[in-house]
């Protein structure tokens, strides 16, 4: 069984915590000694006590989904031959209430657009098997109950 860590430090930093004006700035520190600045979302939290140029765990949560996607189509166009030479995506996560009233984001909607080179390039029908594949077997896809929908690039026509 694997393991993922993540370490997440937050330290008061003045005397107004309990009126609810504190900062929500935070990190988070990961296994391979990576440190990212993280904060409430400023659509949740506004400033000063939220840094918008911090990443916040929305953000966090379909880069996540979108990077897991993108690996895992990676290797699976790997192992069909195909020549991937970049791989963009501007994942878009939408938070709606649920049926309690709690926010949550219910859908996540994934737009790569897929450079090839050389031969085989592999046609729409493929692609989009191939991101089929990668959504069903994508681990933090198969993680949660959002909605996550692929809308590949059409290639600019």
């Amino acid at each position: 069984m694997d393991h993922y860590t993540a370490t997440i430090s937050w330290h008061r930093s003045g005397p107004d915590f309990r009126s609810g004006r504190y900062s929500r700035e935070h990190t988070w520190q990961f296994d391979g000694g990576v440190t990212v600045p993280a904060s409430a979302s400023p659509h949740s939290v506004p400033a000063p006590y939220a840094n918008p140029a911090n990443v916040d765990p929305e953000e966090a949560f379909v880069a996540a989904l979108a990077s897991c996607h993108m690996l895992t189509y990676l290797f699976l166009a790997s192992r069909r031959g195909f020549q991937v030479d970049a791989y963009e995506d501007e994942a878009e996560g939408t938070m709606t209430m649920n049926e309690r009233g709690v926010p949550w984001i219910s859908a996540v909607v994934l737009r790569p657009k897929i450079a090839y080179s050389g031969s085989p390039v592999p046609a729409p029908t493929v692609e989009a098997e191939l991101h089929h594949q990668a959504h069903e077997r994508c681990y933090l896809a198969n993680s949660v109950k959002t909605d996550i929908q692929v809308e590949p690039d059409a290639k600019g026509e």
